[in-house]
């Protein structure tokens, strides 16, 4: 299984990684990052579904429907994007919190035919915290080998970078300093 990867950097985050491969019909994603926030700010920004389409890029609108004790089912719209192609994507997800380690997420109705994964927390000496999101996706819509690979791998790391920039610019304000300014859509 061949991984696609890209890593950079995203204001103070060290070791921005995202990996995509085919997997059992869909596409497996992996992407994680080592950021100096509390465990408050990421939890936070993680869990602020109403707020995510201020930071998370192609994500037009995100609502909680209902609660029920740590879970959340949230609809979401929004868009993937790779170069001049893009498919727009309507799912409503279970988002269930397990903290301190862990956000599960799968879909329940929507644009994809299998969407399962979630955010994984650990905290690291020096007030670092590794942020890890896996994910296996298929989308309804057919992705021709390869650009599957690339457009969901690209998808996941703008948002996975837009929320990463985000708990950057929120721990720059609880610290009093200025931090990252939030993606422009």
């Amino acid at each position: 299984m061949a991984f696609l990867c890209v890593a950079g950097a995203a204001g103070a985050a060290e070791d921005v990684a995202v990996e995509a491969a085919r997997r059992d019909g869909a596409i497996e994603v992996r992407a994680h990052a080592r950021v100096e926030a509390t465990f408050d700010i990421v939890w936070g920004t993680l869990t602020d579904y109403e707020r995510l389409p201020a930071f998370i890029p192609g994500m037009r609108s995100s609502r909680v429907v209902a609660r029920n004790g740590n879970a959340a089912t949230v609809e979401q719209v929004g868009e993937a994007r790779f170069l001049f192609f893009s498919f727009p994507i309507e799912v409503t997800v279970l988002s269930t919190a397990r903290p301190p380690e862990a956000i599960d997420v799968r879909a329940v109705k929507g644009s994809f035919r299998r969407l399962e994964g979630g955010y994984r927390l650990r905290p690291l000496p020096g007030g670092v915290i590794e942020l890890a999101w896996v994910g296996l996706l298929e989308p309804d819509f057919a992705l021709p080998p390869l650009l599957g690979e690339v457009l969901m791998r690209s998808t996941i790391e703008d948002q996975f970078l837009g929320m990463v920039r985000e708990i950057e610019r929120r721990e720059a304000l609880r610290r009093g300093a200025p931090g990252p300014r939030p993606a422009q859509m």
